[in-house]
């Protein structure tokens, strides 16, 4: 009886979707294929292995996943490419790297090692689930769905070595491990292309008829572009593996308790662990959720850009505590794989600590090595049109061949010159040299991209290259210069503009709630002794003139939490007071940034609570899109205006801030 093919779908609404079936290998089907593969002289082999699903299909019988040993297996989306993945087994005490392996073991034998099946795709390895009743792949400490508190109660004091080694054997080394395949390897790939096939088939038939000269060019042709083309491509992967390995191994520091601290490599990570963050910062080896202290990072690896970003802790109270951890919205608190962390700041003597999240292929590092391994197929018409011109000419090849096999039985010509001519016009009518002139091609492209430092290691893609005429780039600054200029500053009063000013520096405005916000409300930090940040920020806190002063090592180690970043005019400047600010002598111009909310793209906004020296209350700044501060801010504070002079600044070609102030619940527009 047949059974019933059973398919389950994997990687669910992720990009990587996939649909799989479990197959178990059947002998009598293999000796048949052993036997069609003799007789065909190889050719049925070359067709199973261009064809994964018939490749299966044809050696192997349906069962269910959980007794498979072969696996097919279809991405869900436009492409629907076919796979074919072997189960493995393995011993472990547990079947969950999250769960206690003891309690686990108990459950299941008293004495011994469970088995765990499993199977590796793409680099990503996926455990076989009975509650599901298919396969799974455990991504990280996310996999739990533990809230920030929970982050702070639970995984703050880090993993015994038992438990490290337990959920190893699940997530593995964490290494980004670049595979550079063999000569070999990339020879039988390259060699086995249906061209390539082609291009041997009309050799052997030309060297029948005597066309040696003619055959041996083509042959000639062919292994140089192949010699030329395995080179380019060996040394692409050489060079990719160079770069992903470089600060991928070092030693670190790893809690293994509240208080003891050893060193480890960093290959041996989990999610879980608890890694230490030196003052002087470290080359991040992968995905940590900073839950203790501050940092200042490089991420222009991930991101291209070369500014230096602020990342702060984990809320442990309130309501953003209370929220589920996840990496997209809490990317501000956490530090990723790759990136660089230039700085630490601490207070009270205490550590920068971080709790691992993510290890190996599974952090944006290793996501985007994944993306640059395993591309998607290019689905351009550029490709379309010449399979679909291919497919003409095989059409004309096949009348003729017919035709020919007609007119010779006819003319009673002999057997052995009918087959020679007949597939004497499949040759002629389909290029035999077509593979390697666009070899050529290729190689060439390939040449001058690596002259300016572009490397490509999936060479069909310089093709569609060739086709683009339109490039589109998400923020100015990419090919724009980076460099901003403060054109200068409009302010509200009493609910409508004044006249606009090109300086923001005066004496009248030093003790304005305006200069203050500008001052303050940035994430500016001071590395090597130089100011460092977003080039907006920098122009704006430049146009006030102020100084910026950052609490000390030893400053920090005597104070708490609340020591904060100081802002003040130059001391040569003379204590002013603006016209809208109450009179008050003895006001110190002073402000120390107590807490900062870094800006959200999600939000279009950033704010932080100041506090003035010598006073008692603090005092709200907020900057942001102009439409996001005037709705957040009282209506009769909102000049009516607004809508107008913002779009005669934007129609200019200007970038346009708005700044918004609260103090003691009262909320108005500042510009």
């Amino acid at each position: 009886m047949k059974m019933r093919e059973e398919v389950k779908i994997i990687n669910r609404g992720l990009e990587d979707e996939m649909e799989v079936w479990g197959y178990q290998p059947c002998l009598w089907k293999r000796i048949l294929v052993a036997v069609g593969a003799v007789c065909s002289c190889g050719l049925l082999l070359l067709l199973l292995y261009w064809l994964p699903e018939w490749g299966v299909k044809s050696t192997c019988t349906p069962t269910s996943l959980k007794d498979a040993r072969i696996l097919l297996l279809r991405t869900t989306d436009e492409f629907k490419q076919w796979f074919g993945a072997r189960v493995h087994v393995m011993l472990a005490r547990g079947r969950k790297p999250f769960e206690d392996p003891d309690l686990q073991q108990k459950a299941h034998q008293a004495n011994g090692y469970q088995k765990v099946h499993f199977f590796s795709h793409h680099s990503v390895t996926y455990y076989w689930n009975d509650e599901m009743q298919n396969f799974e792949f455990y991504q990280g400490l996310e996999d739990v769905r533990t809230t920030c508190a929970q982050i702070h109660s639970y995984h703050s004091s880090g993993l015994s070595k038992s438990l490290q080694d337990f959920r190893r054997v699940f997530f593995g080394e964490n290494e980004i491990a670049v595979r550079v395949p063999s000569l070999f390897k990339l020879l039988i790939k390259e060699v086995l292309n249906p061209f390539y096939v082609f291009q041997l088939f009309s050799v052997i038939l030309w060297s029948v008829e005597s066309y040696y000269y003619y055959a041996a060019a083509i042959v000639f042709m062919s292994v140089i572009s192949i010699v030329t083309s395995l080179y380019t491509i060996k040394k692409q992967y050489v060079m990719l593996h160079d770069m992903v390995a470089a600060h991928s191994v070092l030693r670190v520091s790893v809690c293994r308790g509240n208080k003891d601290i050893e060193q480890a490599m960093s290959t041996e990570l989990v999610p879980g662990d608890v890694i230490v963050i030196p003052a002087n910062g470290m080359m991040m080896p992968c995905d940590a959720i900073l839950f203790h202290g501050n940092c200042v990072v490089n991420e222009s690896m991930l991101t291209g850009e070369s500014v230096p970003v602020t990342k702060t802790s984990l809320p442990s109270s309130g309501h953003e505590a209370a929220e589920i951890y996840n990496m997209e919205e809490h990317k501000r608190h956490t530090l990723f794989c790759g990136t660089h962390v230039i700085q630490t700041r601490f207070y009270a003597g205490e550590v920068v600590k971080a709790v691992v999240v993510r290890t190996g292929f599974s952090t944006e590092k290793g996501q985007l090595v994944r993306s640059i391994l395993y591309p998607k197929p290019t689905d351009f018409k550029l490709y379309r049109d010449a399979y679909l011109f291919l497919l003409c000419l095989v059409g004309v090849a096949g009348i003729g061949f017919i035709y020919t096999i007609v007119l010779s039985i006819m003319s009673k010509v002999p057997a052995k010159t009918i087959i020679i001519e007949s597939l004497d016009i499949i040759t002629i009518t389909v290029p035999p040299a077509l593979p390697a002139a666009m070899t050529a091609g290729i190689v060439y492209a390939q040449r001058r991209l690596k002259r300016v430092g572009i490397f490509c290691i999936s060479p069909q893609r310089i093709n569609m290259c060739g086709q683009l005429n339109l490039v589109c780039f998400d923020k100015t600054g990419t090919l724009t210069e980076d460099g901003l200029d403060l054109w200068g500053v409009q302010r509200a009063h009493g609910g409508s503009f004044g006249p606009p000013e090109s300086e923001a520096s005066g004496e009248a405005l030093l003790n304005s709630s305006f200069v203050a916000c500008m001052a303050t409300c940035h994430s500016l930090t001071k590395i090597d002794g130089e100011l460092s940040g977003d080039p907006l920020d920098l122009k704006m806190f430049a146009a006030t003139g102020w100084v910026l002063e950052e609490p000390t090592e030893e400053e920090t180690a005597l104070h708490n939490q609340l020591m904060p970043t100081v802002v003040r005019p130059p001391k040569a400047s003379l204590t002013g007071v603006d016209q809208n600010s109450p009179p008050a002598r003895d006001v110190s111009c002073e402000l120390g940034i107590v807490h900062q909310f870094p800006f959200s793209s999600a939000l279009q906004r950033m704010s932080v609570v100041v506090r003035r020296l010598g006073q008692k209350h603090m005092d709200a700044y907020l900057k942001g899109a102009p439409e996001v501060v005037a709705s957040l801010c009282k209506v009769h504070s909102v000049p009516q205006s607004f809508t107008e002079t913002l779009e005669s600044y934007t129609r200019q070609g200007f970038r346009v801030i708005a700044l918004a102030h609260r103090q003691a619940g009262v909320q108005t527009l500042l510009a």
